[in-house]
């Protein structure tokens, strides 16, 4: 994307209409849920350093990536260093055992969300003794796969407790902030509460039950730009935005987009960033 396409997002419009829904949200979510203040993660997957700012000096302070390289090379970036000292990053993709390092390594990581096995658990407790700074511990969550989808990573629902019991009993180095869900895409909820959400709630509710865990301090992070009023109210405490902040992708980047994926899973980055700067 351009400077020219990005000047003609308006960040800031974006964002007070997105947290101005949150908190309309947060008024519909039953008192009986844990009252958790929603976190927003703004997800700037496939855009560009200057919306990043942009959305920054607006006073956004979390950004989700999906893709290592990307959110390498995003942290790492000079204006992002320079102008966003406070930024927070979520990985919110699959991660690659062979990518760990390059993860880890990014500034101002704050969290990886999809912790979905033991094995993945184990290698960032080992490799994140390379990075932390003291006796800092890296924020994970278990992501659930709650929809039951092949195509979705995520560990399955009857077996979090045990992934959330082997995070906190062995991974000393790992500190469990909640679960994280993706779900089904445009779910009609005209047929009811949406039944990934439903999954996830009960989920942290039987991780709380019997780990002995306070409810208020494990989160939820699910909903997205077209269902994340729906999660608030069903006890979301991080929803991940993209189109609503920074606009939806022009048909250009929908290839981009794809290509991005393949070349993640083929390690072909370089190839990427001449493709983004190409197409």
């Amino acid at each position: 994307m351009s400077n020219e396409k990005a000047d003609q997002v308006d960040i800031m419009y974006g964002l007070k209409s997105v947290l101005s829904k949150i908190e309309a949200a947060v008024a519909r979510r039953s008192k009986d849920l844990p009252q958790i203040a929603p976190k927003l993660v703004a997800v700037s997957k496939i855009k560009p350093v200057p919306l990043i700012i942009e959305a920054y000096e607006a006073g956004q302070r979390d950004f989700g990536e999906n893709y290592v390289n990307e959110l390498a090379e995003k942290a790492s970036n000079p204006n992002i260093l320079e102008k966003c000292k406070e930024i927070k990053w979520h990985f919110i993709g699959h991660c690659q055992t062979n990518k760990i390092n390059k993860l880890l390594g990014s500034p101002g990581l704050y969290i990886v969300e999809t912790v979905d096995s033991q094995k993945l658990a184990d290698n960032l407790n080992k490799q994140w003794l390379k990075f932390r700074k003291e006796e800092e511990r890296l924020n994970i969550m278990v992501q659930v796969n709650t929809s039951a989808e092949e195509a979705k990573n995520g560990i399955e629902p009857e077996n979090t407790t045990n992934l959330v019991e082997h995070v906190i009993k062995n991974c000393s180095n790992l500190n469990f902030k909640g679960l994280m869900t993706i779900g089904q895409y445009d779910y009609d909820t005209s047929l009811g509460p949406n039944p990934d959400f439903i999954t996830l709630a009960k989920c942290r509710q039987e991780v709380c039950e019997k780990l002995k865990l306070d409810i208020n301090e494990v989160e939820l992070s699910m909903g997205m730009s077209t269902d994340f009023e729906h999660a608030i109210e069903l006890g979301a405490t991080t929803v991940r935005v993209g189109s609503s902040i920074f606009g939806a992708r022009p048909p250009k980047n929908n290839l981009i987009n794809r290509f991005s994926l393949a070349c993640e899973r083929r390690h072909c980055y370089d190839k990427l960033q001449w493709t983004r700067k190409n197409i």
